[in-house]
């Protein structure tokens, strides 16, 4: 054990897991404990955490409702940049993380906690995560994460400590009861793991998806929506203005009815290991399209390049737990400039699992009609320049041609 810690941060659920967690703060550190518990859109009742840790002998009990600030200043920023981390993955866990970390790092300073800790098992991304943005914002905290020191590795083993210290049970969160897989929520995604989804070659349950509704039961009627954007951030659903959250919520509704945002992957974990896990992203799928469709009018064709260049490593940081890196900050101060002209309406139809882009329109558009068209542009375009266009970068391949080479 290292530096003993007095007063602790959790992040609680109210379930299983951090239940035991808690009651095992108390026992191995003798530590006033806590709890801290957010929603961010995971879909189920928060409050009951609330009574579960009074009961437990929590110091303190913070319950806060973050979904506005987890989209507006999170997943709005992230989606400017059209991350997506190994060409698929929309990154629902990994964008939730810096959220939760700033507020355990902020409310140890309120308490005067000298510590935080954390459910994160040793093997997976999370624990880098919450640890790599609270050592960012706090590089004094300490951080305990008890899947890396205690010896309860195990689910017998967690129950038998939950009789052995009186820890009820029974209503607790999903994690409570036995399940094929492990589940996390927020308002972005949902994300299955672990038990039969360990298997790569084996195909998930149905009855496994939450937010999206399987093709076949989709509707045989599109929806047809149109998303208005100011400087990059969606801001209305059919010239209906919403906030951040409202609008991913809305958004994820619409989409998951037509079976839009399903994901089976196998992922590389930044601890080292392979992963697959399954995902459901509805309304960030259709974010991401719309997004892109327009900035394909009111980008620069040089800015939007570089935006995609830039877009892996953006995504990786964010996926690593590098949020609160200079380097991140760096990157989204130029994506956020990118995004001034970013701004005007995309029609889209929602249907059997896909998303259309259907039109865009924008004040700001680059987008030049005459200049595009094969009829007469009246002399908007001199197709002569070409000519010099093409001999001037034909100029190095002609040089190291192939001609003189045999």
């Amino acid at each position: 054990m290292r530096d003993a810690a007095k007063r602790v941060v959790l992040a609680y659920s109210g379930g299983l897991d951090t239940s035991v967690i808690l009651k095992w703060l108390q026992v191995t550190y003798d530590a006033e404990v806590i709890t801290y518990t957010a929603d961010i859109g995971q879909g189920e009742e928060i409050e009951p955490a609330r009574a579960k840790a009074e009961g437990m002998g929590a110091k303190a009990i913070y319950i806060e409702d973050l979904r506005e600030e987890f989209v507006c200043d999170f997943v709005f920023p992230m989606f400017r940049a059209n991350a997506v981390y190994e060409g698929e993955y929309l990154l629902g866990t990994s964008i939730a993380r810096p959220l939760i970390a700033k507020r355990l790092v902020e409310i140890a300073k309120e308490t005067g906690a000298d510590a935080i800790s954390h459910g994160a098992t040793g093997k997976g991304n999370d624990q880098v995560r919450f640890e790599l943005g609270a050592y960012a914002l706090n590089p004094s905290i300490q951080v305990i994460a008890p899947w890396r020191e205690w010896h309860l590795h195990s689910r017998s083993a967690l129950m038998t400590f939950c009789e052995q210290h009186q820890i009820p049970v029974e209503g607790t969160r999903r994690d409570a009861t036995e399940a094929p897989y492990s589940m996390d929520a927020n308002l972005l995604h949902v994300s299955y793991e672990g038990g039969e989804l360990e298997d790569a070659d084996f195909s998930p349950n149905e009855a496994m998806w939450l937010r999206t509704a399987a093709i076949e039961d989709a509707p045989d009627k599109a929806d047809e929506i149109t998303l208005s954007f100011e400087r990059g951030d969606p801001v209305a659903i059919d010239s209906q203005p919403l906030s951040p959250a409202a609008l991913l919520t809305k958004l994820n509704a619409l989409a998951g009815r037509h079976g839009i945002g399903r994901l089976d992957l196998v992922e590389n974990r930044y601890v080292g290991m392979k992963s697959r896990g399954c995902y459901e992203t509805p309304g960030g799928t259709v974010l991401l399209k719309a997004h892109r469709a327009i900035e394909s009018l009111t980008l620069d064709r040089e800015v939007a390049h570089l935006k995609d260049e830039l877009m892996p490593r953006y995504a990786s940081l964010i996926y690593n737990g590098y949020w609160w890196a200079p380097e991140r900050e760096a990157l989204q101060a130029l994506i956020d400039h990118s995004q001034i002209p970013v701004s005007g309406e995309v029609r889209l139809r929602l249907f059997k699992g896909n998303v259309t882009v259907l039109g865009r329109r924008s004040e700001g558009s680059l987008y030049r009609p005459t200049l595009a068209s094969f009829e007469d542009d009246l002399g908007a375009y001199d197709q002569k320049d070409a000519e010099g266009f093409i001999r001037l970068n034909a100029l190095r391949l002609k040089l190291g041609g192939r001609g003189g080479h045999g």
